[in-house]
């Protein structure tokens, strides 16, 4: 007769309930991570955020209004790497559930009306397409129309992106023109950078703002570290391409915490409003 068993199947812990910080090496829960605009409890480092989540933390609730938002990247050069570029563009979209690495609209912070632009690490490390230039552009535009000011929050680690050649280099000069016209009719363009901001972002509209804030810990610079230390053959400073460091040299205005940000960036509009 065979025995009877009382024992029940161990339960594991479900996946996706903790990470862990790359900073201080804690496993903190998730939901605590995001109820604090995705900072660690532990040590305060600042995580990579969803653009849909940055626009919830940064704008007043309810206002915002979307812009451009069927805009959809296509492959003009067929270009094929370890995965065909119009593949690679699906996968990344049903990942994120965005067309691209940007998104733009209008909205309020503490009633005072922005024009908002912000890209997603998530998608491509954020890098820069056509579509992603378009959007800013637009954006740097309508800003210009409305007269409204101009917020830009780069997460964008890949800069331009390579699977679109000189079509993806174009759009630094593009944005940065907009920009440029922009900054003729009399606009404040704050910019936020988040860590990562590098390559052909840093180089055109990230570091082009009337004021500059910055997160803490932000890795910001055009080629990597290591790359620049293999070609000048020099040891760089501690912290270099930080925000930290960025601040103490002239290239960064204040480095704010995530949390303060809104304020921060109403604090400024008002600021230069009286000016």
């Amino acid at each position: 007769m065979e025995q009877m068993t009382t024992e029940r199947p161990r339960r594991g812990v479900p996946e996706g309930l903790w990470v862990r910080c790359p900073q201080c090496k804690a496993t903190v829960y998730k939901k605590e991570v995001e109820a604090r605009h995705h900072v660690c409890p532990e040590c305060d480092h600042h995580f990579a955020m969803p653009a849909r989540d940055r626009v919830a933390q940064l704008l007043d609730e309810g206002t915002f209004e979307e812009w451009d938002a069927g805009l959809q990247p296509c492959d003009p050069l067929g270009f094929v790497d370890r995965v065909p570029y119009h593949q690679r563009l699906k996968e990344e979209q049903s990942k994120t559930g965005m067309p691209d690495a940007a998104v733009t609209g209008q909205g309020f912070i503490r009633g005072r009306g922005v024009v908002l632009g912000i890209t997603d690490f998530a998608f491509m490390a954020g890098s820069m397409g056509s579509v992603v230039g378009e959007k800013l552009a637009r954006a740097a535009e309508r800003a210009t129309e409305l007269r409204r000011p101009l917020i830009f929050v780069s997460g964008s680690g890949g800069g331009a992106r390579m699977q679109e050649g000189i079509l993806s280099l174009m759009q630094m000069a593009k944005v940065s023109a907009a920009l440029a016209r922009y900054d003729s009719a009399g606009g404040l363009y704050v910019c936020i950078l988040t860590n990562p901001t590098m390559g052909g972002v840093a180089a055109s509209w990230a570091l082009q703002g009337d004021i500059t804030l910055a997160e803490p810990g932000a890795m910001v610079g055009f080629a990597g570290r290591r790359t620049i230390k293999n070609t000048i053959r020099i040891d760089l400073p501690d912290g270099f391409q930080t925000s930290e460091f960025l601040l103490a040299h002239g290239f960064v205005d204040r480095i704010v915490p995530r949390k303060d940000l809104r304020t921060e960036v109403a604090r400024v509009i008002d600021y230069c409003r009286l000016g």
